[in-house]
């Protein structure tokens, strides 16, 4: 049975097209605003989306946007359900990736045919799709993408640094790729009043600076030594030569970047419609993945740079740990913070 998403305001409208379709023998999965549209198509995986234009915190155009910039929302057909009738908005619509509109009102039969021809075309190019996607698997690895780059790490230079080392700075030219042997990396963007966001931390096995050396354009962020690090600091050139040469390799880059382009909108989304305890939350999970020795469940990290992943004051962050630790979430030992209930602040968000 094919799964259709609904994202409309209108409670009247969303269950008339919930009723034709359930009756047409169609799932259907309701969404009463975009933010949780997008949310929705993410978890549910739907195989078509009807999403109105003119909606609260996150309009359709807003939607459309988001969804088609993650893979797995990618390739989903959208139509736009819509009372705008003037050209300029369809071709927005359509420049965004938009499938199909239907304009309101809309007669049943006319909802259910477009709905039958996209999901038709889909199909058909999907089938296509496999078959050229088996070919290239068949001697693309994205594994031995990754070997050839430790190979080539393990044979450049080895430096030791100190915790709060600069890397490198946004703005300034690239000219090595640093691949993490130990310790812990931050990535973040500093604003005009110095005030720092935190995008990632990287940790042993990863690489930083790819994307500016392959685009040959300065930093669009910063990196700096969370800890005491060993990191091997490979050649432009040595690793160009590898990326261009080697087509295991380049699979390996295009799905980090991949990653890192959900990571950011998902840092985006959070920012603007998560509280600051769903956030805390959010964070810390997010670095007990991440920080954590294999044979413990402690995250030794500064409430200041905390702070700076959170995106909010450093006294916000700790009034907040102060209540996870009178909750029983988390207990801090020595400025340690431990995890005594994931599965809690996993609830939280």
């Amino acid at each position: 049975m094919k799964k259709i998403l609904i994202i409309e305001d209108n409670d009247e409208v969303r269950e008339n097209l919930s009723e034709i379709l359930t009756l047409s023998g169609y799932e259907t999965i309701e969404a009463e605003d975009g933010t949780v549209g997008v949310e929705l198509a993410q978890l549910e995986e739907p195989n078509l989306i009807l999403c109105d234009v003119m909606m609260p915190k996150l309009d359709g155009y807003g939607v459309l946007k988001i969804l088609r910039e993650k893979i797995e929302t990618a390739d989903i057909p959208f139509v736009f359900l819509t009372a705008k009738t003037e050209k300029e908005d369809f071709r927005r619509g359509m420049n965004l990736g938009a499938d199909d509109y239907i304009q309101k009102p809309f007669f049943k039969d006319e909802l259910l045919r477009v709905i039958e021809v996209r999901l038709k075309k889909d199909e058909h190019i999907k089938n296509k799709f496999d078959k050229t996607e088996k070919i290239w698997i068949s001697f693309l690895n994205e594994d031995k993408g990754y070997e050839k780059l430790q190979e080539l790490a393990k044979n450049s230079p080895l430096k030791q640094y100190n915790k709060k080392r600069i890397l490198f700075e946004e703005g300034k030219n690239p000219r090595n790729l640093f691949y993490i042997k130990s310790g812990f990396v931050k990535i973040y963007k500093t604003n005009e009043f110095g005030k720092e966001f935190i995008l990632n931390v990287k940790t042993p096995g990863e690489i930083i600076g790819f994307t500016s050396l392959i685009k040959n354009e300065p930093y669009n962020f910063s990196a700096a030594t969370l800890s005491s690090s060993e990191i091997y600091e490979v050649g432009k050139e040595d690793f160009l030569k590898l990326f261009f040469s080697n087509n295991h390799t380049a699979l390996h880059i295009i799905k980090l970047m991949s990653q890192n382009i959900v990571l950011k909108e998902n840092q985006l989304l959070s920012l603007a419609y998560d509280s600051v305890r769903k956030r805390v939350a959010n964070a810390l999970l997010f670095l007990h993945k991440k920080l954590r020795a294999q044979d413990s469940d402690s995250i030794s990290i500064l409430r200041e740079d905390l702070a700076h992943i959170v995106g909010t004051a450093k006294e916000s962050v700790i009034r907040m740990l102060t209540e996870f630790k009178e909750d029983g979430y988390i207990d801090i030992q020595e400025g340690k913070i431990i995890l005594l209930d994931a599965d809690r602040l996993e609830r939280i968000i």
